[in-house]
């Protein structure tokens, strides 16, 4: 039953995801990314404060300080700046199309540094995956415009994030987790805002779009780390294929967006691994049951 709540969770998680990318996306048109960054961190932060105090979780600032939040912070900013920065410069299809390398970037790091089992079928998924992604980007294309190497970035940061969530000490509660993650995004969106020489921005669409950024963020962000800490990484992670579907489809109705075939390709390559990939670890759980 865990698992189940946990896949339904992540399915949700994406969905609200892919409403944040167009959000982000459509701010970025009209603010610098440093401010973006740190719009979303102030309104996350204090969103999360709000929910821990209305559910009685208490934050501890020493909590912040142990070394495994440490240094699931500092993949936080490396993914959110990937992310951003990603959002702001290339099509939302195809970022979308990126970012859902991250299950696979999961699956490897999960065999790798936690030990779960993968076997040669997966491993030949993830490099099917993984040249769907190549696929995506054509680094050698003339299409390649280098913006496509940020989301890349992100990708690897937030796999990283999701890997080190499953080894947060329990008694540290999602909220908490959640909060601190969103809080280590503020000085570094800061930094950015203040040597970029683009000005603040203060435009009433810039506020409104960052209000229903932060909002199904902060949403989606807290549906994927309690479904992380919920069932194995590998049961759990397939599903955030999920967001592809739900980011190309606001990409072609918000931004007419209209991905060309590589794209399609490459995606439709990379869908198809994480979702060998899933049903093949699904197949071995059953058996290793009977």
């Amino acid at each position: 039953m865990d698992t189940l709540r946990a896949i339904l969770l992540m399915v949700l998680a994406m969905a609200l995801l892919a409403c944040s990318d167009a959000f982000l996306k459509l701010a970025s048109q009209h603010a610098p990314v440093g401010q973006v960054m740190a719009m979303l961190s102030l309104g996350g932060t204090a969103l999360f404060i709000v929910f821990a105090r209305l559910r009685r979780v208490k934050l501890r600032l020493a909590e912040v300080f142990e070394r495994i939040v440490i240094l699931r912070n500092a993949f936080e900013i490396i993914g959110a700046a990937g992310m951003i920065v990603g959002l702001s410069k290339i099509p939302l299809s195809l970022m979308a199309a990126i970012m859902q390398t991250a299950p696979l970037v999961v699956t490897v790091g999960a065999a790798i540094f936690l030990q779960e089992p993968v076997g040669w079928r997966r491993w030949t998924a993830i490099g099917v995956g993984l040249a769907g992604m190549l696929m995506v980007i054509r680094p050698f294309g003339a299409e390649f415009t280098g913006w496509e190497i940020f989301p890349v970035i992100g990708v690897t940061g937030l796999a990283a994030r999701d890997l080190v969530t499953r080894m947060v000490p329990q008694r540290i509660h999602s909220l908490a987790v959640s909060t601190y993650g969103f809080a280590a995004i503020f000085p570094v969106g800061l930094a950015l805002m203040l040597i970029s020489p683009a000005p603040f921005a203060a435009s009433p669409p810039v506020f409104l779009y960052m209000a229903g950024a932060i909002a199904v963020t902060t949403a989606g962000y807290l549906s994927v780390t309690t479904a992380m800490r919920m069932a194995t990484v590998s049961a759990v992670a397939p599903f955030r294929y999920t967001r592809l579907i739900f980011t190309t489809g606001l990409g072609m109705a918000i931004f007419a967006e209209r991905p060309d075939g590589w794209t399609l390709a490459g995606s439709a390559l990379i869908l198809g691994a994480g979702l060998y990939s899933y049903l093949r670890e699904r197949r071995l759980s059953r058996a290793a049951m009977i």
